[in-house]
């Protein structure tokens, strides 16, 4: 029976040792590509994502009516990451159940069939910094009418 239970105790340090290095790993990720220059050809040369976030927070602001700029926010921080996952799977699998059901969109990554799992994280970065783009950062006809990026110098 202690052996049982000595087995079990090892699962559980197993299981919880992979799940905090899981998340410390995500977190150093996000951390290092935030402040890498983003990919989208459409942004400031050389701004990273949290500069176009930070100036994407600050132009929602100045939008007329005030909830339409935070509206948007809100839906960038609440859909961002589903879609972002969604895209990145249809990207890698685009013969897929979920491709089956997804609608053409130009932010599913392209040429990105059958990754492998080591590029997986990159294709999905990509994709938010596409999505959020598209999102808060692509000049509307119609709509909240964000002004246009600017990168800031400090």
């Amino acid at each position: 029976m202690k052996f049982i239970v000595v087995i079990l105790k090892l699962i559980g340090w197993v299981v919880k040792t992979a799940a905090i290095l899981a998340i410390c790993s995500s977190i150093l990720f996000i951390a290092y590509k935030g402040n890498q220059p983003m990919q989208v050809p459409e942004a400031p040369k050389g701004m990273t994502y949290f500069e176009f976030v930070a100036d994407r927070i600050d132009a929602a602001k100045t939008v007329e009516p005030s909830r339409c700029g935070w509206g948007m926010m809100l839906s960038l921080a609440a859909l961002g990451p589903i879609y972002s996952f969604v895209y990145t799977e249809v990207g890698i699998h685009p013969d897929g159940f979920l491709a089956r059901g997804t609608a053409p969109d130009p932010d599913i990554p392209k040429d990105v069939a059958n990754a492998k799992w080591y590029e997986v994280p990159g294709v999905w970065w990509n994709t938010v910094e596409r999505l959020s783009w598209t999102m808060v950062g692509k000049p509307a006809a119609y709509g909240c009418k964000f002004r246009p990026v600017q990168i800031n110098s400090y």
